[in-house]
């Protein structure tokens, strides 16, 4: 109420509308939050029918073709950069007989990385992945992903988690690349894969 000389101008209240728009407008964001949690969350599995290897991927991530003979290759199509995160699964027999040891096969896969243009050994160390003994290898290298005339192409740094794992009859190369910009998502999304991989 407001008293002027032409006489008493009596003031609309919007105090409880305001809250009810606030409370509306609260309980969507948080149900837009909770929806994009889920789908973030979601995940396919993945088993081997051959070796029985088992592990669980997000949901979004599509199929790839592989010119490597590898049981599966994925990637998130959603991220910012011309080449994309990309999960892939190897395998390769093993001789229960005469099996290396973990430092002999990571040697291997540094001798083979080595041929990546500008390949950076970043670091390793020996883990567990599934009950199974591995090797967890970082390094980082160069791609151009775009190779046609007349188009912008420049090269992208690429940072990549391998782990070795070595199973009964079969060792396992689980390898997560990712543009260094997005690399520290990558990481945690990797952490998160690990935690379901069922090595036979």
């Amino acid at each position: 109420m407001i008293q002027t000389e032409f006489g008493t101008i009596y003031g609309q209240r919007f105090w409880r509308k305001d809250v009810g728009v606030a409370i509306v407008v609260l309980l969507a964001l948080a149900l837009g939050w909770w929806v994009r949690v889920q789908a973030i969350n979601r995940t396919t599995i993945f088993q081997d029918k051959e070796t029985a290897f088992r592990l669980a991927y997000p949901a979004t991530w599509t199929s790839v073709e592989s010119l490597q003979d590898v049981l599966l290759k994925v990637e998130d199509p959603r991220a910012n950069s011309v080449f994309k995160t990309t999960l892939t699964v190897e395998a390769r027999d093993l001789d229960p007989a005469n099996p290396p040891t973990l430092q002999q096969l990571l040697d291997r896969r540094v001798a083979q990385r080595g041929a990546l243009t500008a390949y950076h050994f970043l670091s390793s160390q020996p883990t567990t992945v599934g009950g199974a003994k591995a090797m967890r290898h970082e390094y980082a290298y160069v791609v151009q992903p775009i190779d046609e005339p007349r188009r912008a192409s420049l090269p992208v740094v690429v940072r990549a988690i391998e782990y070795i794992i070595v199973g009964k009859t079969s060792t396992f190369y689980i390898t997560l690349s990712a543009p260094e910009n997005e690399f520290a998502d990558a990481r945690a999304r990797m952490e998160q894969i690990i935690q379901t991989v069922q090595v036979p």
